[in-house]
């Protein structure tokens, strides 16, 4: 999954593409590279970003969506929102799946827009709101925590009659930087679900802020940690770094048939 930003304020400046433009472009790259899904979003959740309004995320995701989907109509495209207006409108073009992370927190609509389309729909883990994540991250036990939370929103989805889901275990969101390491040495407990695992481990702040760099020299790190998903069990990398995700799973399918 190749993340495409359509915003001025995301965390890392390489996944940013604000114009059509650009984001057209930063999509052919990603499906030449071998991408398997485009994820695009246009409003920013990096720790303490204020929500901006489903009108304001429609304006900037709107053309440049709409362009990519006719580019390359046969790519799969996913949406990045918590708005169920958004999601409505993004069906209603052609987008293929919901990316959510607030986990239907932040707008109870985007649960019966996904119902209604019947369409693929990634649930997430995070406490409060991307401006408030990172100010309580207390928790006696963060994988427990987790398991609990996909426990009963995957059965309340399930009784809205949503069964095509993704798992998201939040990495960065709400979490200490201890507890991102935890819950990914111990990934592979959530295959209890019998669910695609996705694993947005791109660049983020545990892995730089650890290794004393920035996120624009993260990128060593990631592909280690994502070659540590793959052996848990992670289905989907959402990275921002196409060829070196591809890479890191070539290599790691070499080894696992040798």
């Amino acid at each position: 999954m190749g993340v495409i930003n359509l915003t001025p304020d995301s965390f890392y400046q390489g996944s940013r593409a604000p114009d059509s433009i650009g984001a057209i472009s930063k999509a052919g790259i990603m499906l030449e590279q071998g991408c398997d899904i485009l994820d695009l979003g246009a409003m920013s959740s990096r720790p303490g970003a204020q929500l901006i309004t489903a009108d304001e995320e429609w304006q900037r995701l709107k053309e440049p969506f709409i362009e990519i989907r006719k580019k390359y109509p046969d790519a799969y495209i996913s949406i990045d929102t918590v708005f169920g207006q958004t999601a409505e409108k993004a069906i209603s073009h052609g987008a293929d799946m919901i990316n959510d992370i607030s986990a239907g927190t932040i707008d109870d609509t985007l649960w019966d827009v996904v119902a209604k389309h019947q369409c693929p729909y990634c649930l997430m883990h995070m406490k409060g709101t991307p401006e408030s994540m990172q100010k309580n991250t207390e928790s006696e036990n963060i994988v427990l925590e987790v398991l609990e939370f996909f426990k009963s929103k995957v059965q309340a989805l399930k009784s809205k009659g949503i069964h095509d889901i993704f798992i998201d275990p939040g990495f960065g969101f709400g979490k200490s930087l201890d507890q991102n390491y935890e819950l990914l040495k111990k990934l592979g407990v959530f295959k209890i679900f019998e669910l695609p695992i996705l694993v947005g481990l791109s660049r983020k702040s545990f892995i730089y802020k650890y290794l004393g760099s920035t996120a624009k020299e993260a990128l060593t790190g990631t592909n280690v940690l994502n070659f540590e998903a793959l052996k848990a069990g992670a289905n989907i990398l959402r990275v921002h770094d196409v060829r070196e995700a591809r890479e890191t799973i070539a290599l790691f399918e070499k080894l696992e048939s040798s």
